[in-house]
């Protein structure tokens, strides 16, 4: 688990309160910072997770670490006539909310801020439950697939897009030279704050991604679980069933 990868290293605040004062910081940029970064690439891979959610035709979806809503946003295409967006940063809620508002949707998905690792609702809530680059945020792990596991239906589906590494030369090499100096760069270009993005790819990096994550899921009570490569292994989707 990466529990000590944090964004500003501050001893006095944990690692949910430092990435909450992250992305508060970053929120105005993120959007454009996440099409530059994946060179648009992102957009696809929320696309597949609609896909994968449309399946089963859920009626209610959470979207936890929603962030400005992107996700959020796209599962409308489900079909879902109640979507919660929930994240632990008021200021990327709030450019979530006016993305909301202007697609005139705010009738369907509601935004709140909330932690993933104590989630405000009963057992058994939700159709299907999504995170979209979230979990690696998680200040334990284990608790917040356990939070996910409770609220979530019975045959209800869990899918996880997540950044991981790829293990096939050259790609391999070319994601720890973009990841180490090319990102960090960007970030600096978007933001002063450029230690929010180098913890980005810090994260990313010490994140148990692949099959480590499935043992965690499986680990968590999760079955069926299936996991994706995509774009030679830079990000990864994740399906479940509780």
């Amino acid at each position: 688990m990466d529990k000590k990868v944090t964004p500003y290293k501050d001893s006095t605040l944990g690692k949910k309160e430092q990435v909450t004062k992250m992305f508060d910081t970053i929120s105005g940029n993120y959007d454009g910072l996440n099409r530059v970064i994946s060179f648009g690439i992102d957009i696809k891979w929320r696309k597949r997770v609609v896909s994968i959610v449309s399946e089963k035709h859920p009626t209610k979806i959470l979207d936890i670490a929603t962030g400005t809503g992107d996700l959020a946003i796209n599962m409308t295409k489900t079909g879902a006539k109640e979507i919660i967006g929930l994240d632990i940063s008021p200021g990327m809620l709030e450019v979530g909310k006016r993305k909301i508002a202007e697609k005139n949707l705010h009738g369907i998905i509601k935004m709140i801020v909330g932690d993933s690792e104590n989630l405000p609702f009963e057992a058994n809530s939700f159709d299907a439950i999504t995170v979209a680059f979230g979990v690696r945020n998680f200040e334990n792990l284990e608790k917040g697939l356990s939070e996910i596991y409770r609220v979530l239906k019975p045959g209800g589906s869990f899918v996880v897009l997540e950044t991981s590494i790829p293990t096939k030369t050259p790609f391999k090499q070319g994601y720890k030279f973009y990841t180490k100096f090319i990102l960090p760069a960007i970030g600096k270009l978007f933001s002063k704050d450029r230690s929010a993005y180098a913890y980005l790819s810090e994260s990313a990096a010490a994140f148990p991604h692949g099959e480590a994550f499935n043992n965690i899921l499986n680990k968590i009570g999760f079955i069926g679980i299936d996991n994706r490569p995509q774009t030679f292994g830079v990000a990864s989707i994740y399906v479940a069933t509780k």
